[in-house]
């Protein structure tokens, strides 16, 4: 697969559900280098952390295992360190909570 162009990748930086299908198409997408995957991916698990908060608060919710479909992607890439999440209700991750070998 060809590298993602400029104006995707952008978009999917900023809404990574309107370019990918599924958490995994990220984790295997060939255009995009680790680094890229593991980003777009934070942002995703963040938008979803989202959405699972509004659910809790009586909104109506989304895909119930997306967050965890996300985490193993980010697993796979490179592991992730539980520990280090927000202190926010969100619990979104930190940058440094993706491990890198």
């Amino acid at each position: 697969m060809k590298t993602m162009d400029a104006a995707t990748l952008e978009q999917a930086l900023r809404d990574p559900a309107a370019v990918f299908a599924t958490p995994e198409e990220v984790e295997t997408h060939g255009g995009l280098s680790d680094a890229q995957r593991i980003e777009i991916l934070r942002r995703w698990e963040y938008d979803a952390s989202e959405d699972s908060v509004a659910t809790e608060e009586g909104m109506p919710g989304g895909e119930d295992d997306l967050t965890a479909r996300i985490f193993q992607a980010l697993d796979r890439l490179g592991g992730v360190d539980p520990e280090k999440t927000s202190p926010t209700k969100h619990h979104g991750l930190t940058r440094g909570a993706v491990k890198r070998e």
